[in-house]
C-alpha cells in the first residue's frame, strides 16, 4: 500500500469533515460525514476518529465546523467559544487535539476560509512529517539492530494512517522498513479493551502486504523475552518535557520487557506531540473511560453484576525506558539524556 492507497481517516469535504468510522473496522469501511460540533465531539469521544495527529487535524477543522454552524444558527460569540472549547476538551490526554484547535483559533476573526486553509496546512504537514518519521526511524533502527537481516518488530495500539492524516508514525517506520525489504514480521498487540491493534493495525498491515501476527497483550513480554523481537515501535499521545511518554495502556509493560531483553523501545511521534508545558509524566492527565469497555464483550457482560472496572486509556512510560524518540526532525536518544525539553526541533 502506497501513501496514495491509504484509506483517508480524515479529510475536509468543503462543508465538513469526512471520517473513517474506526469503531466498525475491520468488518466494514464506513465513512462518517460531520457537519456540526455535537457530531464531531461524539466521534472523538467514542473513538470514531482517534490517534494524536488525527485528533489534531480534527480539532483544527472542528473550529471551522463551529464557525459554519454559528453562521447558520445565529450563535453569539459566547456560544461559539463554548463550542470550540468542547471540541478542544473532548479527550484530555492527547495534546494534539488542543494544539490543533489552538493553532487555528486566532484566525476565527478572519472567517471560515482562513481557518480551513490553516487546518489543511496542518493536515499536509502531518503527512510530510510522517514520511520523515518513517525514514528517520528506519535509519536509526537499522544502524543499531539491522545486522544485514530482516527485522522482527512489535507494535502496540495503532499509530498508522488511521491515527494520522496519512502514512502513520510508528507504523510509518514499519512501512519504511518493509519498503526497504528489511522487515520479517510484525507482532501486533491486540490492544485491549477496544482492540485497536487487532482491528486497526492488522487491517492496515493486511492492506500493505506486511507479514504480521496478532497476539494477546499478555503475550507481548514473553514474545520479547524469548528473543522473537528485535525492536518495539509505538506511537504517543503526549511526550513530557523530560521524555516521559503517554501512550495506550499496556505500553509501559512493553517498555519494561524491552529493557529486560536489551532491545530498543522506540517512540515515533510528530514534534507537536511533545508538550514542553508538561514537565514530566506525573503531570499528564490520564483519561479514564467507561467501565463497559472492559466489562462487556459484544454487548454481553463478562463480569458479575457487581463488578467495577478500572479503565485508564493510557499509561506513562518513564524516559529512562525510551531508547529513542523519533520525530520528523530527527531522533532523540531519550534514555541517554537527550530529553525533548532540552532539544530544539
Amino acid at each position: 500500500m502506497t501513501a496514495d492507497d491509504d484509506a483517508r481517516a480524515i479529510e475536509w469535504t468543503g462543508t465538513g469533515l469526512r471520517l473513517i468510522d474506526q469503531t466498525v473496522l475491520p468488518a466494514r469501511l464506513v465513512y462518517l460525514d460531520v457537519a456540526d460540533v455535537d457530531t464531531l465531539v461524539d466521534a472523538i469521544v467514542r473513538l470514531a476518529v482517534r490517534g494524536a495527529p488525527a485528533l489534531g487535524v480534527a480539532g483544527a477543522f472542528g473550529v471551522a465546523i463551529a464557525l459554519r454552524q454559528a453562521a447558520a444558527q445565529g450563535w453569539d460569540a459566547a456560544t461559539l467559544d463554548d463550542a470550540i472549547a468542547r471540541v478542544r476538551e473532548a479527550r484530555p490526554t492527547a495534546v494534539n487535539l488542543a494544539a490543533g484547535v489552538d493553532r487555528v483559533r486566532p484566525l476565527v476573526p478572519k472567517g471560515v476560509d482562513a481557518v480551513v486553509a490553516e487546518a489543511q496546512a496542518l493536515l499536509d504537514e502531518d503527512v510530510r512529517g510522517n514520511r520523515a518519521i518513517g525514514a528517520h526511524g528506519a535509519d536509526w533502527i537499522l544502524a543499531r539492530v539491522g545486522e544485514g537481516r530482516r527485522l522482527r518488530v512489535l507494535t502496540h495500539c495503532n499509530a498508522g494512517a488511521l491515527a494520522t492524516a496519512g502514512w502513520g508514525t510508528a507504523l510509518g517506520v514499519v512501512r519504511e522498513l518493509h519498503a526497504r525489504d528489511r522487515l520479517e514480521v510484525v507482532y501486533a498487540d491486540e490492544t485491549r479493551p477496544l482492540l485497536q491493534g487487532s482491528r486497526l493495525t492488522a487491517w492496515e498491515l493486511e492492506r500493505a502486504g506486511v507479514p504480521y501476527f496478532v497476539q494477546a497483550d499478555a503475550a507481548a513480554a514473553s514474545t520479547i523475552l524469548r528473543g522473537l523481537v528485535d525492536v518495539a515501535v509505538i506511537g504517543a499521545d503526549r511526550v513530557a518535557a523530560n521524555g516521559d511518554t503517554a501512550n495506550k495502556v499496556g505500553s509501559v509493560g512493553v517498555a519494561l520487557a524491552c529493557r529486560a531483553a536489551g532491545i530498543p523501545f522506540v517512540v515515533a511521534a510528530p514534534w507537536s506531540t511533545v508538550d514542553p508545558a508538561t514537565p514530566s509524566g506525573e503531570a499528564i492527565p490520564i483519561e479514564e473511560r467507561p467501565g463497559g469497555e472492559v466489562l462487556t464483550w459484544g454487548g454481553a457482560p463478562v463480569g458479575p453484576p457487581g463488578a467495577r472496572a478500572f479503565n485508564p486509556a493510557f499509561d506513562v512510560t518513564p524516559a529512562h525506558l525510551v531508547s529513542a524518540l523519533v520525530t520528523e526532525t530527527g531522533v532523540l536518544e531519550v534514555s541517554a539524556g537527550m530529553a525533548p525539553g532540552r532539544s530544539a526541533p
